[in-house]
């Protein structure tokens, strides 16, 4: 449903959510890799088109000049609020929508599935 929303969007959702990554500080891209499920050859493809965009810079690690970190830019900053801002808002929109008892049943629901998507 938010991928939908967000389909006229400049950036894909997974390009956002590896932003949202990267909203902490310079992460290393293996690092990246494996939050995201993905091999590193496909996360530096993403973080190659971010670069590209103006949305993320890339750097070294401090304490190892051979590791390749990413980092937000400003660019990059906006670019997530942005994305942030029409997600919440359309999510806003629809839950407007709803009864007050589906909002409280969906209030109710909220500790399983917190549960249930936690990280192990």
């Amino acid at each position: 449903m938010l991928r939908r929303v967000s389909a006229d969007q400049p950036i894909t959702s997974q390009q956002l959510s590896v932003l949202g990554s990267l909203e902490g500080g310079p992460r290393r891209m293996t690092e990246l890799a494996a939050e995201h499920g993905v091999r590193l050859p496909t996360m530096t493809a993403q973080i190659n088109r971010l670069e590209r965009d103006g949305l993320v810079g890339r750097g070294r690690d401090g304490t190892d000049a051979r590791v390749v970190t990413a980092r937000l830019t400003r660019a990059g900053r906006e670019q997530l609020a942005a994305g942030r801002e029409r997600r919440l808002g359309y999510l806003a929109e629809r839950f407007a929508g709803l009864s007050e008892e589906e909002r409280a049943a969906v209030a109710a629901a909220l500790p399983a599935l917190d549960k249930l998507f936690d990280r192990p």
